[in-house]
Order: structure tokens, then sequence, then C-alpha cells
């Protein structure tokens, strides 16, 4: 015995859990939103990705890869970062593009702390990945930041 009453529970434990309850949640979201077989709604793909990465506690960076239908290719954590930071590299999302045959795409990325409001960083990266995209004829849609419950689109703020 660990001398610990029976049924409690560490914080590493509880966490564990609790990512396993949301990584189950974030699929059943994922496999509704592909049955739908294309993107309709930027509210919906926000409320997919924030289930993906808004629990995690370092940035992830993501690329939804759609086709000339804005069908879903595939949704891929690209790049891990620390909870501050997330080094990308645009090269791989453009051989991740045309690997997948993407013509269009959403960029996303999470803010660990829950502010998703996008830095002069994010800003400069997005307008880096749009350039390179664009020489390859693949759109860059949107780039959603999330953080917590909360997300901003770059697009909607004109941004892409």
């Amino acid at each position: 015995m660990n001398g610990k009453a029976p049924g409690t529970r560490t914080r590493r434990q509880r966490k564990t859990d609790e990512e396993g309850i949301l990584s189950a949640a974030a699929e059943i979201l994922e496999r509704r939103f592909q049955r739908q077989g294309r993107i309709t709604d930027p509210i919906q793909a926000a409320d997919v990705l924030k289930a993906r990465v808004a629990h995690l506690d370092h940035e992830v960076f993501g690329v939804v890869f759609l086709d000339t239908r804005h069908r879903i290719l595939a949704i891929e954590h690209l790049f891990e970062g620390t909870i501050d930071t997330c080094e990308v590299h645009p090269r791989e999302v453009v051989r991740r593009s045309m690997g997948h045959n993407a013509a269009a795409l959403i960029l996303f990325h999470n803010h660990p702390s829950g502010e998703p409001e996008p830095s002069a960083a994010d800003r400069a990266l997005t307008r880096q990945l749009k350039q390179a995209l664009a020489l390859l004829d693949v759109r860059v849609l949107d780039h959603l930041v999330i953080g917590g419950r909360r997300h901003v689109s770059m697009a909607a703020r004109g941004w892409v």
C-alpha cells in the first residue's frame, strides 16, 4: 500500500484521465466534421480544433489540408513547442501540403496561456506561409489561434 486512501488519485492521474477524455471528444468531433465532407462553417472548424489543442500545456502548430472543394484531406499537428513558443518550418508545411495534394488549408495553433490574441510573430509567419504556398497555388484560408475556449480568426481580421 502507498498510504493513500482507496480511490484517491494523484494530480498526474487526474490530468492523464482528463487528457484521455478530451482526446476522445476531439476524435468524435473530428469524425463528425469529416463526415460532413467539407468545411462549410469557420466556427465549426474552430470548435473541432479547440477540442484538439485547447487543453495542451505546450504550443502545437497544425494544418487542416483541403482539396479544391474544401473537403478535408487530413488534419495534422506538424510542430510542437514549449509553453510559449513553437518553431515552424515553412518548407515542412509546403512539403506536407504537396504530399496531400492540397489546394487549400487552414493553419492553427494554440496559446497555452489561454489568450488567443495573435502575436506579431504569428502574423509574420502567416504572411510567410501564405507567400510560400501561393507559389504552388495552395490557398491559405485562415489561421486560427486558439486560447482555451476562445479563438481568433486571422481571416476575419483581414490578416490572411
